[in-house]
């Protein structure tokens, strides 16, 4: 009895005991199953995928219609374009899944089935016949690629879970589409559709699709530029598979094998790559302004101007360009060179500062006209003069008196211009300007304050700044910035002058002299009316021609990347005919918007303003010899020495060394010619009888 009772507390003791031991494994258990899956939702969170580096695609420039203008490689070198399902032609995507992963929308990243089909398949075969990779852990492989082995397929494994806990279904799909490989520098289907079939994949025929499906899996061996049979090959392999699956008809897979393959690679359109490649440098994709049709006829138009000005100036000149529409400030075309294979062709001259000549004139005489000290018909002294240690001399060296305003504008004359910044104020020409965000390059001086050389082309400007201010003049006389992008608004803007003002500079601009061989805009009712003006820097390095009219704002630059000058080739013969072009064939497309045509107003001859002097000495003062000035040294010359002077009652008499001096009217000039070298004095007298001398020393040679 009582051993019973031993046994039956022994016996109850005993099951106490069990059911407390596998209590404790099962908590055990439990207990490691809480914690590995804390480990993997640790590990998870701590090593991602790094799916960021699936979206380092390639940059993109649009044009305004989303055209195509310029694209460039990744920074490693690759073709990769963004994909997005709805732009992709989706019987190809159900045929990818039907091909590469049928069960792709069902599983969670890892097929149970086509692991354990392809085991069997293995262990039957001695070998590994077939793979059970799903298209989520392609996209894991091509996102971190390993050596193919068993420890990097369970590592693919657990990159699939994880991406898709991240991603729905279809950004799985567009990110392997991205990154598929297609032989070469090629990854995704965009690149691949656009290199080998030159379009975009949202209508592929039945036999590019196959290729596309097949080229992934194998690309180097199955290139179609490189291994035309074996792409042929397998391109008949997936219509195949396809045809089984019941994705396509046995005669359309029959039409698609016999169908042609591409067997080279196309070039992608190039057009804007300097604008391109500024405004798509931080990848992807992205809209611009500019306008396809427009950039490609006016690269071509750039390109047969300079090839023809290198024809006959034996040279190696590049061009630049910038077309701007006024009322918006859209740039619709942008051309910073000839061509990136043409010398210094990478460099992007529309946006470098370069020597602007007399581009900047119209706008010197623009503040005086706000001012009140000018207007068109105010008469300024086209004579020599010195501003301290800097004479001014006109480009052809011939200086013509009394002139109007707007014919020293005209006429681009350097004195008159230089006569008027004086009047308004180097400084403060310089300053009005870099307020309105024109970036003004002045080179590097004592006191840092800009000179009066700042009429002359002084300082470096940019073909974009000059856009900016020639834009201004067609709309109203403010300044704003230049827009790149579609979503971009431009400001309001700086108002550097009246809208007066732009209107009366602009027609005085309008009636310029017209070309070598070219009519008058106003005698041809056909022709565009264009205000513009030329310019040419000094040693005839930058020539340049800016204008507006029609709407839209046009600078053209001619010259060498490296500076080089380029003897005889003015802004006027170089730069002109070539803004002339661009604004004909705008007017052949219908373009230039009403009134851009020939009938200009005529340039104002009466007012307060017209009988005006700008800068005269007053009639009671002595005269002052400008040149030579007392104490020069100057050399002998065969075309003599042109003396100047100012102020006085004019009607001046010269005299050396007390002889009367026998003048040659040149212009306004009297011209000494001595016959040896020595010390003089020159004396001049003017009509009341003052006068003024200089002591010169003559040199021979």
């Amino acid at each position: 009895m009582l051993r019973s009772v031993y046994g039956k507390v022994r016996g109850a003791t005993g099951g106490e005991v069990r059911g407390r031991r596998r209590a404790s494994r099962a908590a055990k258990i439990a207990g490691l199953i809480v914690a590995g899956l804390l480990a993997v939702a640790a590990a998870d969170r701590l090593l991602p995928p790094p799916l960021e580096l699936a979206f380092r695609t390639s940059p993109v420039a649009l044009d305004r219609n989303g055209a195509w203008l310029h694209g460039f490689v990744t920074g490693e070198g690759r073709w990769r374009f963004a994909v997005d399902l709805d732009a992709v032609d989706p019987v190809f995507v159900d045929r990818v899944i039907a091909v590469e992963d049928k069960r792709f929308r069902a599983h969670w990243g890892v097929d149970p089935l086509a692991v354990l089909r392809a085991a069997a398949a293995s262990a039957r075969a001695g070998r590994i016949v077939s793979g059970a990779s799903t298209i989520t852990m392609q996209t894991a492989r091509l996102i971190e690629p390993r050596p193919r082995t068993l420890r990097s397929k369970m590592i693919e494994m657990i990159r699939a879970v994880q991406i898709e806990r991240r991603l729905t279904k279809d950004e799985i799909l567009s990110l392997y589409l991205t990154l598929a490989p297609y032989g070469g520098n090629i990854e995704g289907v965009r690149a691949a559709s656009l290199l080998y079939f030159g379009k975009e994949p949202a209508r592929l025929t039945d036999a590019e699709q196959a290729l596309l499906i097949a080229l992934p899996q194998a690309p180097e061996a199955r290139r179609p530029d490189r291994r035309p049979a074996a792409a042929k090959a397998a391109r008949a392999e997936v219509l195949g598979k396809l045809r089984r699956a019941g994705a396509i008809s046995a005669q359309r897979a029959a039409e698609a094998d016999a169908a042609r393959l591409a067997q080279r690679r196309r070039a992608l359109p190039r057009l804007a790559y300097h604008a391109a490649h500024r405004l798509a440098a931080e990848g992807g994709t992205t809209p611009t302004t500019l306008d396809r049709g427009l950039q490609a006829r006016a690269e071509a138009i750039l390109r047969a101007h300079v090839e023809r000005h290198n024809r006959e100036a034996a040279d190696d000149a590049t061009a630049a360009l910038v077309i701007v529409e006024t009322a918006t400030r859209a740039v619709r075309a942008y051309i910073g060179s000839s061509g990136v294979d043409a010398r210094g062709g990478w460099i992007d001259l529309a946006g470098a500062a370069r020597s602007p000549g007399s581009t900047l004139k119209p706008f010197i005489y623009a503040l005086a006209l706000e001012d009140g000290i000018a207007g068109p018909a105010t008469v300024i002294d086209d004579m020599p003069r010195a501003f301290g240690d800097y004479a001014p001399e006109n480009f052809d060296r011939v200086f013509r008196g009394e002139v109007r305003l707007s014919e020293a504008l005209q006429h681009s004359l350097n004195v008159p211009a230089v006569r008027a910044l004086d009047r308004v104020g180097a400084p403060r020409f310089a300053a009005l300007l870099q307020s309105a965000g024109i970036g003004l390059k002045t080179p590097a001086r004592a006191d840092d304050a800009p000179g009066l050389a700042l009429a002359l082309g002084g300082a470096g400007v940019s073909a974009r700044d000059l856009a900016m201010l020639y834009a201004a003049l067609g709309d109203d006389g403010r300044v704003r910035p230049l827009v790149w992008r579609p979503t971009d608004e431009s400001p309001v803007g700086y108002r550097l002058m009246s809208a007066r003002t732009a209107a009366r500079i602009s027609d005085i601009l309008k009636g310029g002299p017209a070309l070598a061989g070219r009519a008058p805009a106003h005698l041809s009712q056909g022709a565009p009316a264009v205000a513009f003006k030329t310019g040419t820097s000094y040693g005839y390095r930058d020539a340049w021609a800016a204008g507006h009219g029609g709407g839209y704002a046009v600078v053209a630059w001619v010259g060498r990347a490296d500076g080089a000058a380029r003897p005889g080739w003015t802004g006027r013969k170089a730069a002109a005919p070539l803004l002339y072009d661009i604004f004909d064939m705008l007017d052949r497309e219908g373009a230039l918007a009403g009134g851009a045509r020939g009938g200009m107003a005529p340039v104002e001859t009466t007012g307060p303003q017209a009988m005006a002097r700008l800068g005269a000495s007053p009639a009671d003062a002595a005269p002052e010899i400008v040149f030579p000035r007392d104490g020069v040294s100057v050399f002998l010359s065969p075309r003599g020495l042109a003396l100047s002077a100012r102020g006085g009652a004019r009607n001046y008499r010269w005299y050396v060394d007390g002889n009367p001096l026998d003048t040659e009217e040149t212009g306004a000039r009297a011209i000494w010619r001595p016959e040896h070298a020595g010390f003089y004095d020159v004396t001049v007298v003017d009509g009341e009888g003052r006068a003024a001398r200089a002591k010169v020393r003559v040199h021979a040679g």
